[in-house]
């Protein structure tokens, strides 16, 4: 099972970052001047290819993460609430990984058009997300307290 748990980190870590990086793009992409096509059609290939390699990563990090959790039953019994939590912050990670694909496609639909409705510093905050889920996520499983 130590493989599986060496897999399941890897591809986590693999796939949060993408998560951490992918906003950045969009906060490029809001940053575009009117006109500089060019640079916004870099920008949208940049992101296009992180959003599939993340997509990709996803899904053996919730797949190993799932085995790990049968395995191991822990939480199953109605004990172990760090578990349920950190089941929560795992749905919500994944939903936000749904929500830059969904803005991704809001850029490529409306080129600098989309950008005005948020600047880049609302995406500079909408950035930091992931970074709050990974530091819940990893002070549940090393303290477990509840």
């Amino acid at each position: 099972m130590l493989w599986i748990k060496s897999l399941h980190i890897v591809f986590v870590t693999s796939w949060f970052a993408g998560l951490f990086y992918l906003p950045r793009i969009f906060v490029n992409l809001a940053m575009v001047p009117e006109g500089s096509s060019a640079e916004h059609a870099r920008l949208i290939l940049m992101a296009n290819k992180l959003y599939r390699f993340m997509t990709i990563l996803a899904v053996p990090a919730v797949g190993f993460g799932l085995w790990l959790w049968l395995y191991y039953g822990i939480g199953l019994r109605g004990l172990n609430g760090w578990m349920h939590t950190k089941l929560f912050l795992v749905v919500l990670a994944l939903g936000y990984h749904h929500s830059c694909g969904r803005l991704l496609k809001k850029f490529q639909s409306a080129p600098n058009n989309y950008a005005s409705h948020r600047s880049h510093i609302w995406y500079r905050w909408y950035n930091e997300l992931p970074v709050l889920l990974l530091l819940a996520i990893v002070i549940l499983v090393v303290l477990k307290p509840f």
